[in-house]
């Protein structure tokens, strides 16, 4: 995969498939309704080349007063979107997002692929949110989390797919990573053992 790298942005070009479509969609209403996220987890390697598919995109909100929410719920709605867990939008901001539960958003009529949506609850959220990465995928914006820490993240999730998805974003984007602040994070989330034998072992 050929891209440009710069420091918090991501450049490249390719030919979309339907679930990029998908979700250039989705974050170009987040983006009309000024609405501050970042794309975590499975989607990231798929968007950089791994070859898998995925049921769910998972993204962070910022939170926001319940006004600024039910603007952004009807939005959706009216881009054909709509909620398939939660049915109006005080009982999905009262009862999950303020709960430190996600909301799931699809098209109308499917289920899958959906959008699973979290307010940033712990450190390491909002860590995402504050150090998210600008991804022009085909001139289109969008924001995903940290390479880094999405790595260490992976690790630490620990099932097979989650490791396969380390160490493909490590082997795409090895020459352009902090590798100090890897470690760090690795460390941080106590998955050395596991970085040993996934990240640091030769093909």
């Amino acid at each position: 995969m050929e891209f440009e790298y710069k420091k918090n942005k991501i450049v490249f070009n390719r030919e979309l498939s339907n679930l990029d479509k998908l979700v250039l969609k989705f974050v170009r209403i987040l983006d009309k309704e000024k609405v501050e996220y970042v794309i975590i987890s499975g989607y990231i390697a798929i968007l950089f080349g791994r070859s898998r598919g995925t049921e769910d995109v998972d993204l962070f909100i910022e939170e926001m007063p319940f006004a600024r929410f039910e603007s952004f719920w009807k939005a959706l709605e009216k881009e054909g979107f709509e909620c398939i867990n939660v049915f109006s939008p005080k009982e999905a901001y009262e009862e999950f997002l303020k709960d430190k539960t996600s909301i799931r958003f699809a098209e109308k009529g499917d289920f899958i692929p959906n959008f699973e949506l979290k307010f940033p609850q712990t450190k390491y959220n909002q860590y995402s949110m504050k150090h998210k990465i600008k991804v022009l995928l085909n001139n289109v914006r969008l924001n995903t989390s940290e390479i880094e820490l999405q790595i260490a993240f992976k690790l630490n999730l620990g099932s097979d797919k989650d490791f396969e998805d380390a160490r493909h974003l490590y082997k795409v984007f090895k020459e352009f990573l902090d590798i100090n602040l890897l470690k760090t994070q690795i460390k941080e989330l106590n998955v050395e053992n596991e970085a040993e034998k996934i990240l640091w072992k030769k093909d």
